[in-house]
């Protein structure tokens, strides 16, 4: 197997770079639950929570600062927003939560993958000092606090 490079991510952008990988541990925390046949309602719960207190949040500063140095009919940025649609929609899911978190952790960390592996890398590319300092002022440093009592994947 071909080990990857570590991708040289622009300070501006490594705090959705830091984002991305809680994201990442979402999915593992969803896989170690159905692997420990863990009550769906507990991992629902959790991930409903991400939402709200996370990703919401990081998907909202992706689409007005980040995305916009692409522009939105760029099609990474398209296919992007795409895929924060469908996101967003199963995590709102609450006819088949089984279903809807096994798809979730699947696309999620496929999302993620994108992101951090083809669109910031060309968004780094295109974007000019200006654009990555406006960036680097509203973005916050590592701000993120895990402190769900029911530790389902442990």
């Amino acid at each position: 197997m071909e080990k990857r490079k570590p991708i040289k991510r622009h300070k501006s952008i490594q705090p959705l770079s830091r984002d991305h990988h809680h994201g990442l541990l979402l999915c593992w925390k969803i896989r170690q639950g159905f692997q420990k046949n863990v009550a769906t309602e507990r991992i629902k719960s959790y991930a409903d929570w991400f939402w709200k207190d996370h990703l919401a949040g990081h998907f909202t500063v992706e689409e007005s600062l980040l995305f916009p140095i692409l522009g939105n009919e760029h099609e990474l940025v398209k296919k992007a927003l795409a895929e924060h649609r469908r996101i967003k929609r199963l995590f709102k899911d609450k006819e088949n939560p089984l279903k809807s978190l096994n798809i979730l952790e699947e696309k999620l960390e496929s999302h993620i993958r994108f992101e951090e592996r083809i669109l910031f890398n060309e968004i780094q590319t295109i974007a000019n000092e200006e654009q990555l300092r406006s960036l680097d002022q509203h973005l916050n440093q590592d701000t993120y606090t895990d402190k769900w009592e029911d530790k389902f994947w442990e």
